[in-house]
């Protein structure tokens, strides 16, 4: 209800030419949208998981407002920069994705290159070097893939369960359960893959054939530095994906992060991007001991001057976000309508 509320107001807006006031006014030229992008999917990922996953005409028809709307499309150091100097031109844009998953190379970034438009691409790194699919997703997408099957998870973890996998909260569940029990048993990565591929067995689904396509890959070391070398803006994500609340596991994070992020492109990165979007007060004084310039989280929003520099919000783009509503951000209308956060 909330939902068609928003769009309905959006419209009236648009049509009335409010939103358009709004989109050239000072108030919009003292804000920043950072859009925040994770995959293009390349098969079924979108329909998988939509806030994860948009698909390629979605992501062409958001290119093609922004240029329609004459929005700036910044570098994000640049556009950082430009903020706090009050100094940002109409309608300004930064794009991030997070992550670096395979469908960047193959799917975003030809479209980016396409609208001239700059990009930065926040990089967990571990998943560079350990060519798999990402443990965690993998899971997810595998009893999605699976559905129609009943789970016995006595063969995969030890419990006693069958459970029928047609019900999202179910996989949701069980796909937690999994991670779970990765984590108690201490698994390698190794063990973490082969325990996937187990369950990818006893759900029927080709788990080679997901390998031949790199489903849930992240980027090469090699296609990295081509990227880089072409012009995208590779940053911090921590190595591992993680945020521990530990400070000496943490500063190891953004230090092995940043070292690999190094010998792939040659540039030091200085900007972070919180995985899943979580954050705690504890972790700023240990970002800024390790040289980050900015961390951007999922909190939903544009940033301004008065912005913590290590707590800005973006745009997270989603598959369930209608283009009345994008387009609201990008005037920024949709700053005065009541949200829902959407999670990472």
């Amino acid at each position: 209800m909330l939902k068609k509320a928003k769009q309905a107001t959006l419209s009236s807006l648009k049509a009335s030419g409010v939103s358009t006031l709004i989109h050239n006014s000072k108030w919009r030229r003292q804000r920043l949208l950072i859009l925040a992008y994770h995959g293009i999917a390349v098969s079924d990922e979108d329909l998988w998981n939509g806030s994860y996953f948009i698909s390629a005409d979605m992501f062409r028809t958001r290119l093609q407002l922004l240029r329609k709307s004459r929005c700036v499309v910044l570098p994000l150091g640049q556009a950082i920069e430009r903020l706090y100097a009050k100094d940002l031109p109409d309608r300004a844009v930064s794009i991030t994705f997070d992550d670096g998953s395979v469908d960047f190379y193959t799917k975003a970034f030809p479209l980016l290159k396409e609208f001239d438009f700059p990009v930065t691409l926040y990089l967990t790194t571990f998943y560079s070097h350990y060519q798999r699919p990402a443990f965690d997703l993998a899971c997810s997408y595998l009893l999605w893939k699976g559905r129609d099957e009943i789970l016995d998870l006595g063969k995969i973890t030890r419990r006693d369960a069958r459970i029928r996998l047609v019900d999202p909260a179910a996989r949701e569940t069980t796909s937690a359960e999994l991670r779970a029990f990765a984590r108690e048993q201490n698994l390698s990565a190794e063990e973490k893959d082969q325990l996937a591929a187990s369950l990818a067995a006893h759900l029927k689904v080709d788990y080679d054939a997901l390998l031949r396509r790199r489903a849930l890959h992240i980027l090469k070391p090699e296609e990295i530095s081509e990227l880089a070398s072409r012009g995208v803006d590779i940053q911090l994500h921590t190595h591992r994906h993680r945020t521990p609340r530990d400070r000496e596991m943490f500063i190891r994070e953004i230090e092995d992060n940043r070292k690999s992020i190094h010998e792939m492109t040659g540039k030091r990165a200085s900007h972070f991007c919180y995985p899943s979007g979580v954050y705690a007060s504890e972790f700023l004084p240990w970002l800024s001991e390790a040289g980050v310039a900015s961390a951007t989280t999922c909190d939903i929003g544009l940033a301004t001057s008065e912005s913590n520099p290590l707590l800005l919000p973006r745009l997270l783009d989603v598959s369930s976000l209608s283009s009345i509503e994008f387009e609201g951000w990008l005037t920024g209308m949709s700053n005065f309508l009541p949200q829902r956060p959407e999670r990472k």
